[in-house]
């Protein structure tokens, strides 16, 4: 049995618990959790805000710990080892999208807190090819969140061929744009930091803008027209786009991450300067890797709020109440 806090439905406050597991499959490996960071998709599946939940549900993806089993066909992991695992927990290795190294793509993959048990608890399972080792010299406490909230940032610049020489504008500095910042200077870019609040300037500075931008000045946004490669979304309400659109040069893009629920744009300022809009998922265990490696050389990591895992209640209400600066982290201590 393993103990872990437990939401009986929708909304319900998280309990210690226990379920059974059943047998380990022969492809994945149990997770002993140190830590598991707090992510607002966390808080969606806990209200069944995507009509997705599963109840009792045991919440939390962004899981660092060691591992604990084995299944009898993994090979290439070792008991003990420092690993990581996020949204997805498994992937079906057979379709064209998994060959081609989308596994994150596959539309047969299994999500760690959709139809299964998450990271908050003693231990959670996943799929080999999803359990990513860590590298050593990565901040271990602060790890969690690179797997859920840095994999989705990190991911565009690879997809979307980013160049050292490219300039690329971040769209809202929060527990998402954070990191983007972060990840576009080391990538070598001239990096804008695009927010509402003018009180984070100097922090988006500080964590790698060299230019910062209030989004709701129009005349900000239009003294910037033509010179971005790339514009990051990391926000999830809409805006009017056509001041981005232009303040990209031609063939840049407009790409969002955060779940904005509708997109309207106007056509012809693509169309004449062949400028395209996109999106993004995580990104595949190729690419989650290539982000440890990153971060680990260039020592970025999400700035945090650590707290005890017998405080999740707590720090749920902090995070529906927006106070985190950025990201929770939960330390386990059932």
């Amino acid at each position: 049995m393993i103990k872990a806090y437990m939401a009986s439905e929708k909304g319900a406050p998280f309990q210690v618990s226990e379920f059974d597991p059943g047998e380990l499959g022969a492809d994945e490996v149990e997770i002993q959790v140190e830590y598991c960071g707090l992510c607002h998709s966390d808080l969606s599946i806990w209200k069944n805000e995507w009509g997705i939940s599963q109840y009792p549900l045991v919440a939390g993806h962004e899981i660092v710990g060691s591992i604990a089993e084995l299944g009898t066909s993994v090979k290439h992991l070792s008991k003990g080892q420092k690993v990581g695992l996020g949204w997805f927990a498994g992937s079906c290795m057979t379709c064209p999208t998994c060959m081609e190294g989308d596994h994150n793509l596959c539309d047969s993959s299994d999500q760690t807190i959709v139809g299964r048990h998450g990271g908050f608890a003693e231990r959670v399972r996943g799929k080999s090819e999803w359990v990513i080792p860590l590298p050593e010299s990565l901040d271990f406490a602060k790890a969690g969140p690179l797997f859920c909230g840095g994999i989705t940032v990190f991911n565009p610049f690879v997809i979307n061929n980013i160049k050292p020489t490219d300039r690329v504008g971040v769209i809202g500095i929060g527990g998402l744009g954070h990191m983007a910042l972060q990840f576009a200077n080391a990538w070598g870019c001239e990096v804008t930091a695009f927010s509402s609040s003018s009180d984070k300037k100097e922090e988006a500075l500080e964590l790698g803008a060299h230019r910062f931008v209030s989004s709701k000045d129009p005349k900000e946004v239009a003294a910037i027209a033509n010179s971005l490669d790339m514009i990051l979304v990391t926000i999830n309400v809409p805006l009017d786009w056509q001041p981005f659109l232009a303040a990209l040069r031609a063939k840049g893009k407009l790409h969002f991450v955060g779940a904005v629920p509708e997109i309207k744009v106007p056509f012809f300022p693509m169309l004449s300067g062949q400028k395209s809009v996109g999106a993004s998922p995580l990104g595949s265990p190729a690419t989650l890797a290539k982000m440890l490696e990153f971060c680990a050389r260039h020592e970025i990591s999400p700035m945090v709020e650590e707290m005890p895992m017998s405080e999740i209640n707590e720090a749920f209400t902090r995070l529906e109440e927006g106070k985190p600066r950025y990201r929770i982290v939960l330390k386990n201590d059932l």
